[in-house]
Parts: C-alpha cells; structure tokens; sequence
C-alpha cells in the first residue's frame, strides 16, 4: 500500500495510471482503488459532456414562442377539448402491473440459459418464483385491475 499526500499524491496517481498498476492509493485515510480510476474518469466526462451539451442548447437556441408553437399538438388537428385533463387512472394502473410481470418474467431469461447448470434447487426456486408470480396474477384477475370497463 502506498501513502502518500497532495503533490506525491498526483504524482503516484498519474503513474498508476499509465503503468496500470493494481496498488491502493492513500489520502488522509481515505482509498482510492487504482481499478475503479477508469470508471470514475468516464462518469466525470459524461457528466461535464452533458452539462456543457445542454448549456450550448440553452444558451444557443432562439426562443420565440408563438401561439402556434405554445399550442397543443393532437396529430395535425386543432385541439378540441382543453387539453390539461387529467388522465384516468387505469391507465397507470395497466402500466405498473405491466411494469411488474414484465420485469418478473425478465428474471426467466438468465433462468433459462443456465438451467442445467443449477441442478435441482435451481429448478425448484424457479419453481417458487413462478408460482408467487402466478398468485400475484391471479391476485390481479380477481381483485379486477385487468378488466377494463
């Protein structure tokens, strides 16, 4: 382990990263692992990317509303009713349930291309998943959240 402080800190880091070395850098008791550098590099320029990237827009862009541009946009129609009504909350309703199984059955995929390799026990627990998965259908169906009227 390394320890080092302010401008050997710098140092020791650069040098780490050019000869990808896998030592664990100290700064007042804080560690920073040299593996993890790309990956906090990469994340600091998407992040600097975007903020620059949406300011450019900001700053760049004209704005000059007119009526036309602030109205509402109803597949080439003029509106015909306001357009700020609230939606009905069925359609939520279908999304999460949706969203739910849907991303339950994600859970099948990784499943099933390793089936064998997880014996019995794999197939038992998957077993279990599908059937809680199957109550909570037939928890949906009953209580009517799928019925649509």
């Amino acid at each position: 382990m390394i320890r080092c402080h302010g401008l050997e800190f710098c140092k020791v880091l650069v040098i780490a990263l050019i000869c990808d070395f896998k030592y664990d850098l100290s700064l007042n008791g804080v560690f920073i692992m040299v593996a993890y550098l790309p990956i906090l590099v990469f994340v600091l320029f998407a992040l600097v990317v975007s903020v620059v990237l949406m300011l450019a827009g900001f700053i760049l862009s004209p704005s000059r509303p007119s009526p036309a541009k602030c109205a509402a946009y109803e597949c080439g129609f003029p509106a015909l009713s306001n357009t700020r009504q609230p939606f009905d909350v069925r359609f939520y309703l279908v999304a999460i349930v949706f969203l739910l199984f849907d991303l339950e059955t994600a859970f099948l995929f990784p499943w099933a291309l390793n089936f064998r390799s997880y014996g019995i026990m794999g197939l038992m627990s998957m077993l279990m998943f599908v059937l809680v998965l199957l109550c909570g259908y037939v928890y949906e169906w009953k209580k009517g959240a799928l019925n649509w009227e």
